[in-house]
């Protein structure tokens, strides 16, 4: 396995552009986003700001399989929208991102050649905007274990920069971690050691 296969690019922030076109004026937020259900809420947040626009188009791709990703044309003309964005996510080798593109009309038809381009030029403007990261890529575990052992298992996730997402604690206590692709095995392999710990893949 190649070492890039460990990491994946996204965007640090969120980043907005603006590009307009014989009186229409594009908008585009590009954003990192790792989950469907922060998708949603973003896309969610840029119809609130923007009530009056006529089309909210986006594309996002989230995750590593190639299989997670969407295009929407919010009634904008077929293919003339939603995949110029996703071009750009793919072009720049983007994960866990979303770009939403908020158009205004001004009254004059652009023609889908026109639509392309200005959907195309604003999402790449938005991702020029912002910058590129470079992100271990992480696998996702269940922990259970008696709170005796807590402290070495905290000294184990530490030690390998590992991520704890949620955390319950009582006699017993659950944790759901994160865990540099490249690191899986020594981690894994070293809380299996410590006495009543249950490792399940999240």
């Amino acid at each position: 396995m190649s070492m890039m296969a460990f990491t994946y690019k996204t965007l640090a922030e969120e980043s907005l552009a603006e590009f307009s076109d014989r009186g229409s004026k594009f908008i585009a937020y590009a954003m990192p986003v790792e989950t469907q259900e922060q998708m949603k809420q973003a896309l969610k947040k840029c119809k609130l700001l923007h009530p009056k626009a006529v089309h909210h188009c986006y594309a996002f791709r989230i995750g590593f399989d190639n299989n997670n990703y969407r295009a929407s044309d919010d009634g904008e003309p077929s293919g003339s929208a939603g995949r110029p964005i996703l071009g750009q996510i793919d072009s720049a080798q983007l994960s866990n991102v979303l770009i939403v593109v908020v158009r205004y009309f001004g009254g004059v038809l652009l023609g889908v050649p026109g639509l392309i381009h200005a959907y195309k030029t604003v999402a790449q403007m938005a991702i020029q905007q912002n910058q590129i990261i470079e992100k271990k890529r992480m696998q996702f575990y269940k922990l259970k274990f008696d709170y005796t052992v807590m402290n070495e298992v905290m000294r184990i996730l530490k030690a390998h920069h590992c991520e704890v997402k949620t955390q319950q604690q009582g006699l017993f206590c659950q944790m759901e971690i994160g865990i540099a692709l490249d690191e899986c095995e020594a981690v894994i392999e070293k809380i299996k050691k410590l006495q009543g710990v249950e490792v399940d893949t999240a």
